[in-house]
């Protein structure tokens, strides 16, 4: 997937959705200190494997924030969703298994891997990070995300995924890396 990406400008937020800024001040050992940071929701993220393709069910999407960075934007990533509802972190999850992959995954299915915290230099958001297997059977969408979100399912055989860990010209996030790094150590048949 391509976006064809135009007039790309940066503007001061007002009244943001999703994060805020500020200056933090505090004394460190005596020493007075200060740090811009932003606060952003926490989040959840899901490997999923699929039994049937021998494979990894992934997003592709657009980040502007990336887009910054390679004059390209878009980012392969696990699916994944912020923490902004009255939900349990599994039932997040699922929805977000099911919003952007099209599987409709039991909770009791989705297994936690750990947590850890994200951008800690300036934002410090914990994301939970999960596991679950899914086959044709539990397939209920083409997924794609809602809300205008303009996701694309991507499938990566397992044999590949070695290869896009060190892949440099694929945007990606540590947490992928991460989890990868986990199902071959502890999954991997």
């Amino acid at each position: 997937m391509h976006s064809k990406i135009e007039n790309f400008i940066l503007k001061p937020l007002v009244d943001p959705k999703f994060i805020s800024t500020a200056l933090a001040r505090y004394d460190q050992n005596g020493i007075s200190k200060s740090w811009e940071i932003v606060k952003a929701h926490d989040s959840v993220a899901i490997l999923i494997y699929h039994v049937g393709k021998d494979a990894f069910i992934l997003v592709e999407q657009f980040r502007p924030a990336v887009y910054m960075n390679n004059d390209n934007g878009m980012t392969v990533e696990l699916c994944a969703g912020i923490v902004d509802k009255a939900l349990s972190l599994k039932q997040i999850a699922k929805e977000e298994i099911e919003e952007e992959c099209g599987y409709d995954v039991p909770t009791e299915k989705i297994e936690k891997i750990t947590s850890f915290y994200t951008s800690v230099g300036f934002a410090g958001s914990r994301q939970m990070l999960y596991y679950a297997e899914v086959d044709e059977k539990m397939k209920v969408s083409e997924g794609g995300g809602v809300d205008n979100e303009l996701i694309e399912v991507r499938i990566l055989p397992v044999e590949k995924a070695k290869t896009l860990i060190f892949d440099e010209s694929i945007a990606k996030t540590p947490g992928l890396m991460f989890a990868f790094m986990w199902w071959f150590e502890n999954r991997e048949q």
